[in-house]
This record gives C-alpha cells, structure tokens and sequence, in this order.
C-alpha cells in the first residue's frame, strides 16, 4: 500500500470531472438541466492542477420551463436560454470530450449530478457509466465535528471565498474543486486514505449507468 496518497500510481492517473449541474425541477417530472459546468484536475507535482474546463447553457423541455425561484436562484433567464441547445445535445459534446484515460466524477451530494447523467445516458454513455467521489461523503469523514456538511458550510469551515454567482454551474463547480482539494489533503494527512481505492470505499457513490438495468418479468 502507499505510503501517501499522492504515491498511489492509481491517483496519479486518475483524471477527476469535477461536475455541476443547474436544473428546473417541474412537479412530479424529474430534473432537467439548465446549465452545466466541468472542471478537470489531475495531480501535478504533488497537487490536484486543473488542466482543463467547459461550460454551457442548456435550453429545458418543455415541460420543464424556468420558474421565477430558478431565475432568482441562478439568475439565468428565459433570453439566455433561448437558442441554447437541449441537454441531449450538450451532453453529447462533453461525452465525446473524454478519451481512454481513467477518469472519476465529483460532485457535492453526488446523487444529483448521476441522477441526470442517467437520465441522458444514451447520449452520453460514458459518463452516465462513470463512478463519482462525493465531497459530502468525504467531509463527513474528513470533518466529523462539523454540525452540518452543506456546500456553504464547508466554503465557511474552510475559509474559501464565497463565489460570486453562486448557483451559477461553473462558480459551484470552482468552489467544489477547492472543497475537494483540501478534503482530499487533509484526510491524507491525517490518514484517512492512502490509496484512491481508499478514497472510493469512503466517498464513493456508482453510476448509475454501470448497473444493469432489470428486465421486466412480463
């Protein structure tokens, strides 16, 4: 076993999406995105280095038209949409974005993010087949003595500042790339985990995607 989390070859390779999606939720339907945003970190002498980012806005169905709690929320309106492609399509173009290198999403409270990879996973089958970290997850290991382990809680804890737009795609996924930065190294330090495997047994959560889906019985 390594010694440090950083030795670990299965870390050093790891490409990590560090994902986000806005989404309008329309009564008994489920969630449909509006806006999406990934960054991608790998390690680099030693650190988790960004080496790349994307971002877009995605028209809803619909069935699932902005309401005035999305617009006050995120600030994105029905003019910024309009034009915008469908999620399909969005999804599509990040999908063909990922090449043969192992990759891990992550995401604050994972099940979100999977939830919507799933629904669209036939247009973007790779990542609805691809395992997430969960930031909550890890700081609930990582900070046991906090009272809660709400996004805005760790931005506090961890003396990060607060980002302009929040609830905005690519200001949450920025500030969810500095959580996960810094829960990763300090249960490093503190012994937490050594080995990415380590990482995925205690935050882990499985795509919804790799599980096969049951057959009907009639």
């Amino acid at each position: 076993m390594a010694s440090h989390l950083t030795d670990d070859p299965a870390y050093a390779n790891t490409r990590f999406l560090v994902i986000d999606f806005e989404a309008t939720t329309p009564t008994g339907r489920r969630p449909e995105p509006i806006d999406v945003a990934v960054i991608a970190l790998r390690l680099h002498n030693g650190h988790l280095t960004e080496t790349s980012r994307t971002e877009a806005l995605i028209q809803p169905p619909a069935h699932a038209p902005l309401t005035r709690f999305d617009i006050g929320q995120t600030g994105i309106t029905g003019p910024m949409l309009a034009g915008q492609p469908d999620a399909a399509t969005v999804l599509a173009r990040l999908d063909a974005r990922l090449d043969d290198s192992p990759y891990l999403l992550v995401a604050h409270h994972a099940p979100t993010e999977a939830g919507i990879l799933y629904d669209y996973r036939d247009h973007c089958p790779h990542l609805a087949a691809t395992d997430f970290l969960d930031t909550l997850r890890l700081a609930r290991i990582a900070y046991p003595d906090l009272p809660s382990h709400r996004l805005d809680v760790l931005i506090h804890h961890l003396g990060i500042p607060w980002p302009p737009g929040r609830h905005r795609a690519m200001p949450d996924v920025e500030v969810t790339a500095q959580v996960f930065r810094q829960i990763v190294a300090h249960g490093a330090s503190t012994g937490h985990w050594r080995t990415l495997r380590q990482l995925r047994e205690i935050g882990g959560y499985p795509a919804k995607g790799s599980k096969p889906e049951q057959e009907t019985l009639f």
